[in-house]
């Protein structure tokens, strides 16, 4: 077990009592794999300290200087990423490709807004109906804001907040989740090894129930950003509207996706299964339910229950694993409690629906890839994030069905379709409620630079990525100048 220490105002610190907490592996939970320090209250309202006087220096840095900053964190990721997806295979699950490849995206943010923000602009100039007189608006920082992440993306969702955050000139107090705190440390020391300034970035690591009321109730926090369970999600928007803090809610989704009859079946199957149990399905992108059209739908299921016998659950770090395991032995008996149900309502197991249990894999949160058939639409699997290997299928007769059925949902994160008519693509992109469509493609995967975000329950009216981000780590501020006498 090894030790990691977190940042706060600059300096790699353990918890002043001395406390630890034990941070397991999901692949083999018979041993912890990391310790990280337990922070206690006053340790917290320090770490607000720190980022409130770092606030200060840093909004009146240089952008050039800033990006600097961050273009040189987003190169220490790549020069380390083959150490750092170790250990978010070790912390979280996910096979050591998928590790390796949230590394990098981690640092295409960082460089992304670097270049941004650095090059870019200091605001608009506008006309003036008063003579003699110069307006402009201007963008600024808004101040110190608590970045609340989860154990899915361990190191992409602290470095999609950070990147705009700290590029626009903000402070940050980054609360990683309790089950991966290390890859989020992981991106604080790159940050703080490229020159970050003292104070600017602190990661509060500890207890929730105990360090929730000096983290959350803080009187200096601007804005916070949470990704996560719409549970705690709605909560906190509703405390923090209350005292007219600025709110970005990532929440949850029930994805779909939609097979129409003239799709290219076979690459329709290897993309929905792609999508459903890459990261063993723990993504809030990830499609959970498929529709299909009636008269391909028996060739679909044929085509996508082979490729799902192709994925082999094992050993996040081992050559050849197709899924590694979830993220905690709560969350894998939540993921069997949903198909328990579903089953109990009349779904048929297609494929799946066990954990292993042989070998080591027995000592870890394994799920096998689940495909549920016989689902109807008031199945709590069919309307409830399940967020692991399950995809559940449901066949219609026409377009406006399946369309009606994305639909017919709380949620409004992302959804396919896959067909060869461009009518019928235009339609969908068109009539899907979700803040994410894509064709011909799996509902995951959207780059840097692509605002991020989805409707009705799926999230808050502030997108991240792109151009977007910046809208909500910034405020607005117009200025008029007369000049004349």
């Amino acid at each position: 077990m090894r030790s990691v220490e977190t940042l706060v105002g600059g300096e790699w610190v353990a918890a002043g009592s001395g406390e630890w907490i034990d941070v397991q592996n999901p692949a083999d939970l018979r041993t912890p794999a990391f310790r990280v320090p337990a922070l206690a209250p006053d340790e917290v309202t320090r770490a607000y300290d720190h980022a409130e006087r770092g606030f200060a220096g840093w909004r009146r840095t240089n952008p050039l200087a800033r990006a600097a900053v961050l273009t040189g964190a987003s190169a220490l990721l790549r020069e380390r990423a083959g150490a750092i997806a170790e250990d978010i295979a070790t912390e979280n699950g996910k096979t050591r490709a998928e590790a390796h490849g949230e590394t990098l995206k981690a640092a295409d943010f960082l460089e992304y807004y670097a270049l941004l923000v650095g090059r870019g602009g200091y605001g608009t100039l506008l006309n003036d109906v008063r003579p003699d007189t110069r307006t402009s608006a201007q963008q600024e920082p808004i101040g110190v804001v608590l970045a609340v992440t989860p154990w899915n993306d361990p190191l992409i969702t602290p470095a999609r907040k950070l990147a705009p955050a700290l590029a626009a000139g903000n402070a940050v107090v980054l609360k990683p989740a309790g089950e991966t705190p290390v890859s989020g440390l992981h991106l604080a020391r790159a940050l703080h090894d490229a020159g970050l300034p003292a104070g600017v970035l602190g990661v509060v690591t500890g207890r929730t129930a105990r360090i929730g009321s000096a983290l959350l109730g803080d009187a200096r926090i601007a804005a916070v950003t949470f990704t996560g369970s719409n549970e705690v999600g709605d909560r906190l928007r509703t405390e923090f509207a209350a005292r007219n803090i600025r709110f970005q809610g990532e929440l949850g989704g029930k994805n779909a996706s939609v097979v129409l009859a003239d799709a290219d079946l076979p690459k329709a199957a290897r993309t929905v299964a792609a999508a459903s149990f890459g990261q063993a399905g723990q993504r809030c992108t990830a499609t959970s339910r498929v529709v299909v059209e009636r008269s391909v739908a028996e060739e679909f299921t044929r085509l996508l229950l082979a490729e799902v016998a192709r994925i082999e659950p094992g050993a996040p770090l081992a050559a050849g694993t197709g899924m590694g395991p979830l993220a905690s032995p709560r969350h894998r008996d939540g993921v069997l409690g949903h198909i328990e149900g579903a089953v109990k309502r009349g779904a048929t197991v297609l494929a799946g629906g066990d954990v292993p249990a042989d070998g080591d894999l027995a000592h870890g949160c394994y799920v096998r890839p689940t495909v549920l058939g016989d689902v109807t639409a008031d199945f709590a699997v069919w309307r409830e994030e399940v967020f692991g290997p399950v995809v559940a299928l449901c066949a219609v007769d026409s377009f406006e069905e399946a369309v009606a059925a994305v639909n017919d949902s709380g949620f409004g994160l992302a959804a396919a379709v896959f067909t060869q008519d461009l009518t019928a693509a235009h339609r969908f992109a068109d009539e899907a409620e979700c803040g994410q469509i894509a064709v011909n493609l799996t509902t995951p995967g959207w780059d840097v630079h692509h605002p991020f975000g989805g409707f009705h329950a799926s999230g808050s009216p502030f997108k991240e990525q792109g151009t977007e981000a910046l809208h909500f780590y910034t405020r607005v501020k117009t200025v008029a100048i007369h000049y004349g006498a």
